[in-house]
């Protein structure tokens, strides 16, 4: 699943990124003590995390898999999550939690009357109820909208910035782009890249891409995009053009000029290696 993995995660929010499959959330239970390493060492706090109950208390979990009673209301559950971490006052604790999520309005309802998004926000309260230092979040942005996905920005920005430890595992670059200054990527359960996220993001976009693009003229249009300095190469393809563009922006901007020129209608632009898995390709052989 992972293979000779080093990586030190400190306060703030660390992006832990990769395509599906990567082997992100086996790394996320090593971390919370869900699965023993076969070899090596992984400490929490200078502690081992494999048969340490006692990380519990200073750990919070949000899985990418629903782990919550449907039949509970919300409320019932962040309470009786707070009950299972003894906490003084566990109904206290809950609407603390719940408040932070901005679910107070849907506390009292069953869980299994909440959208995808609802879910996502319950869990995330329950991992915080009492009040992690470290916290631990698998692709916490499932279903949710876009005002839901921006809230919960907004609080793991100031968690991150309240020098709590934040480690959140996402496939999608733009959500980790919003949140993360340094970020590990994983790539078939080995780490890619390492560091600053605007360091290995210019990495990413300056390699070669790929596009299809398809007109009402593709023989006029490629032979007026041969030798420009942004493109590599032009082949005619069944369907369309077969574009190597060594300069993504430039490409793009230069295209729809050539074609207004030359009267060429632009029919499609479709980005040919633009998936996780092409990105993180390049990132390993560079």
């Amino acid at each position: 699943a992972v293979n000779d993995i080093t990586m030190t995660i400190g306060p703030g929010v660390t992006g832990l990124l990769g395509p599906n499959g990567a082997g992100k959330s086996t790394v996320l239970h090593l971390i919370a003590g869900f699965l023993a390493p076969s070899r090596g060492e992984l400490t929490v706090d200078g502690v081992a995390s494999w048969r340490n109950p006692g990380l519990y208390r200073t750990v919070g979990l949000v899985p990418e898999r629903d782990s919550v009673y449907a039949f509970l209301s919300g409320e019932e559950f962040v309470v009786a999550t707070a009950r299972l971490h003894e906490l003084a006052d566990p109904a206290a604790a809950a609407r603390r939690a719940i408040a932070i999520v901005d679910m107070a309005e849907a506390q009292d309802r069953k869980i299994s009357t909440y959208s995808k998004g609802m879910r996502q926000r319950i869990k995330v309260a329950a991992a915080l109820v009492h009040d992690p230092q470290v916290l631990l979040l698998d692709e916490p942005f499932n279903g949710m909208d876009p005002r839901q996905r921006l809230h919960m920005m907004d609080l793991l920005t100031k968690l991150g910035a309240e020098g709590r430890t934040i480690l959140l595992s996402s496939h999608i670059l733009e959500e980790v782009e919003r949140l993360a200054d340094t970020i590990q990527v994983i790539v078939s359960g080995r780490l890619a890249a390492s560091g600053d996220f605007r360091a290995i993001r210019r990495l990413m976009t300056s390699r070669p891409h790929v596009f299809l693009v398809r007109t009402s003229d593709d023989r006029l249009l490629g032979s007026a995009l041969i030798g420009r300095p942004a493109v590599a190469g032009v082949e005619l393809v069944k369907g369309g053009l077969q574009v190597r563009a060594s300069d993504y922006g430039t490409f793009s901007r230069e295209l729809a000029v050539l074609a207004r020129d030359r009267g060429v209608r632009l029919r499609e632009v479709l980005p040919e290696d633009e998936s996780l898995e092409s990105v993180f390709a390049y990132l390993v052989e560079s």
